[in-house]
């Protein structure tokens, strides 16, 4: 058979199959212009890559994945949400990296009856007391990884902390998860602009303060620039700097030995040890020439977790793969993922440490497992 890729930034369908074929319609919403379009491109890739493992097919369907660019702008999101419920007739809306993006579409698409399936964001808002049958997520919720980070730096006897995020949901769900578990000194809490590249007046307030330590929320860009002026300021003989979405696959490519010894948390690892994993990061880096991030990881399982709702109800029917995926043991590069009454995964949370690898190459390792089956803290006001 043929297989035939058309992609664009708005609208591209990935089309493998002869056109009398049953095929299930995959609406996939990332970031692919501007500053943050780095990550939307690694989720683009990993999709490709999942589609390309499962030649062209999900769960015996043939597969049709439409890309569009949300530009991370809520209004944008929400139009392109409406337009692949209604125009484009889509089974699954899948993807989207920002917490303020997905509370955009949560209600269009989920009330729309078809399945709303996060390959990264994961805002409080939708877990508890305004989730919904029809929302999954193939991630994390927002609280659960700095909640990790927060028991590691309460367990290392860590005397007081300054802790920074971007002003939106997600960061403010990232510290509240932190001081969920750390209950030491908070010297500052401070809320950046989302989208922020200079750090140098929170840099100087935090050098007066002088913590023990600090910890960062900076994802993607942010990151980059953010572990770039904590070097060039020498932050680092003034506090130790621990990371949660900062240092990964998106932003080493930048920092390199930069960033060699930073303490992060993280649900996912390029070096966890199962055969799916093994196999996504080895033919990611041979098809996309370096290491895969988190959020290709769960742009790949979210590929794979659909696959396995198909396959294993027979159906695209929405009732039939919710129930599957609600059900758990998803295949996925993290092992076989639980699920939790609310929709968000039960999962094991690792300590990673910036190293370099055989080859030279600056990576993570995990060094401890800080949670197993770690579940959210909303899931006991989820009442569907």
């Amino acid at each position: 058979m043929k297989k035939a890729f058309t992609i664009a930034a708005l609208a591209a369908a990935i089309t493998l199959a002869p056109a009398h074929a049953e095929t299930v319609k995959i609406g996939y919403m990332t970031t692919l212009s501007g500053g943050a379009g780095i990550i939307g491109k690694q989720m683009q890739n990993a999709v490709e890559l999942a589609l390309e493992h499962k030649g062209g097919k999900l769960g015996g369907m043939d597969a049709d994945v439409v890309f569009v660019d949300d530009q991370r702008k809520p209004d944008v999101a929400k139009q392109l949400a409406n337009r692949l419920v209604k125009s484009d007739r889509v089974d699954v809306v899948a993807g989207i990296i920002w917490s303020n993006l997905l509370e955009a579409v949560h209600k269009p698409v989920t009330r729309s009856d078809i399945l709303l399936i996060s390959s990264n964001a994961g805002p409080s808002t939708v877990a508890g007391e305004g989730c919904h049958k029809n929302f999954f997520s193939m991630s994390w919720q927002n609280d659960q990884t700095p909640e990790a980070m927060g028991k590691h730096m309460q367990d290392a006897g860590i005397k007081s902390v300054y802790l920074m995020a971007p002003n939106y949901q997600a960061g403010k769900d990232m510290l509240s998860g932190f001081k969920r578990y750390y209950k030491g000194n908070v010297k500052g809490e401070v809320y950046t602009k989302l989208g922020q590249s200079d750090f140098q007046p929170e840099l100087s307030a935090l050098r007066a303060n002088a913590p023990e330590a600090t910890m960062v929320f900076q994802p993607g860009g942010m990151g980059i620039n953010f572990v770039k002026q904590w070097k060039q300021a020498g932050m680092d003989g003034v506090s130790k700097l621990y990371q949660v979405f900062t240092v990964d696959g998106v932003s080493l490519p930048a920092l390199k030995e930069s960033a060699l010894g930073i303490l992060g948390t993280q649900t996912w690892s390029p070096d966890l040890n199962n055969a799916i994993n093994n196999k996504f990061v080895a033919d990611y880096k041979a098809k996309f020439g370096g290491y895969p991030s988190f959020y290709a990881a769960q742009a790949y399982d979210t590929i794979l977790a659909i696959d396995h709702a198909i396959a294993k109800s027979g159906s695209k029917d929405t009732d039939k793969m919710r129930a599957v995926l609600a059900a758990g043991n998803i295949p996925t590069t993290r092992g076989l993922l639980k699920m939790n009454s609310n929709h968000f995964p039960i999962q094991n949370i690792y300590l990673r440490e910036t190293v370099k690898d055989a080859d030279g190459i600056v990576t993570t390792r995990v060094t401890e497992t800080v949670f197993t089956d770690h579940a959210d803290s909303y899931a006991a006001k989820c009442k569907f």
